[in-house]
């Protein structure tokens, strides 16, 4: 089967930085903390305190009212990333093509902050008595369905859960779908919404969250002095061509996306092995997919956490993939600005990686201050760097061992 080249058209993204993807890189140039103290709700007497939220996001100005009211706040986010993405490519579809557009949108955990409100009425007014709305508002495939129908997109809706890597394996199965001839044309990315009081205390009751009080020394990835990651929310959506149907229609050109690669560590429910090796052969395949030397790799955007666990073995995967080249390359987090979106961090951080090899920018770990010999590497220490890019990767790295490495070239035409 011939394998098509996919470009990247149109971007859209909601996230701590920003209401758009030129706010949130923006952002990202100029190293901005979007972390600070949780105003989603009440933390007082919870051992976290600080999140990545989304600021200044009104719903009801962007989709109206009533019709808001219908849709989960990471659909929401979604919704609004998917529309940027769509205005930004110039991109309306006709009926004739409708069937070969389509839709990949990840969520890790959907609805939870609906879930919660509607147990709470449960309790107090009755089962029956739930929101109608609760089951189709909640359930995680909802932003991408509500992607589609706004759209009109008619091809293959999807959406992969898998955790926080689900953002990546929506991108780098809606490039498969396309360079294999299904589609012409697809929305993808991830979305999440879970700054809630249950799932913040989830994930610091398995000691997976930063309980610093400190909003610059929260979420410090590679650094010696990390304690956990800082949880984010928001969206990113990418519009994906075929290299074809993008010139015969004149549109703009960020990035060409060349490989992809997922695995499984098949190991533990939520620690990943530590020497790396599922990650490493998710960089690997990336790279065999592309046709790209280890050598031809001048940047990673990393999974990079701000956990122990995850950024020693990440970087001991890079050395496995890069050998001495590993020691060549930069590999900076941007979870330091935007804390970790979940479902939707392979997503922006995709957005990242098209605007770094379209402007030749490297972003920085922001907030880095003691070194760990375990991450060795050079993790562009608080000032990101101008430099000539050809050949980027994003990995992302979830619980239940799901590994995803993406593989982005700069776009010569």
């Amino acid at each position: 089967m011939e394998r098509r080249r996919v470009v990247i058209t149109g971007l859209g993204a909601v996230t701590p930085l920003g209401l758009t993807a030129r706010e949130s890189w923006r952002g990202v140039r100029e190293g901005v903390c979007g972390i600070g103290p949780i105003r989603r709700y009440d933390p007082a007497g919870m051992k976290v305190q600080l999140a990545a939220e989304v600021k200044g996001f009104e719903p009801d100005a962007l989709f109206g009212k009533p019709e808001a009211k219908r849709m989960g706040r990471f659909t929401q986010f979604a919704l609004a990333a998917a529309r940027e993405a769509l205005a930004d490519g110039v991109f309306q579809v006709e009926e004739a093509e409708a069937k070969r557009c389509g839709v990949m949108v990840s969520s890790g955990i959907g609805g939870i902050d609906i879930t919660e409100e509607e147990h709470d009425r449960g309790l107090a007014r009755g089962w029956d008595r739930v929101s109608p709305f609760f089951i189709p508002t909640g359930i995680c495939n909802m932003a991408a369905g509500r992607v589609a129908i706004d759209a009109g997109f008619w091809g293959l809706c999807s959406c992969p859960v898998a955790a926080c890597a689900g953002g990546a394996n929506a991108v780098g199965d809606a490039f498969h779908y396309i360079r294999d001839g299904y589609a012409e044309v697809m929305l993808c990315g991830g979305a999440e919404a879970a700054l809630t009081p249950l799932a913040v205390g989830g994930f610091t009751s398995m000691k997976a969250l930063s309980q610093s009080q400190d909003s610059n020394r929260a979420s410090i990835p590679f650094d010696g002095e990390r304690s956990g990651f800082v949880m984010g929310e928001g969206a990113g959506i990418l519009l994906l061509e075929e290299l074809g149907h993008a010139q015969a229609r004149g549109a703009k050109i960020y990035a060409e996306i060349t490989g992809y690669g997922a695995t499984c560590d098949a190991y533990h429910m939520t620690a990943p092995r530590p020497d790396g090796s599922g990650g490493a052969e998710a960089m690997a395949l990336a790279l065999a997919d592309g046709g790209a030397k280890p050598e031809d790799v001048d940047y990673i955007n990393a999974h990079g956490t701000s956990t122990h666990l995850n950024d020693a073995g990440e970087t001991a995967a890079v050395k496995t993939v890069f050998g001495d080249h590993a020691y060549r390359l930069a590999m900076s987090s941007t979870k330091s600005m935007t804390g970790h979106m979940l479902g939707a961090a392979g997503a922006v951080e995709a957005i990242f990686c098209a605007m770094s090899l379209k402007e030749g920018f490297i972003p920085a770990t922001i907030n880095y201050q003691t070194p760990d010999p375990d991450c060795d590497l050079d993790v562009v220490p608080n000032q990101g760097r101008e430099a000539a890019l050809g050949c980027v990767l994003s990995n992302s790295l979830g619980f239940g061992g799901h590994n995803a490495s993406l593989l982005f070239r700069k776009w010569e035409g």
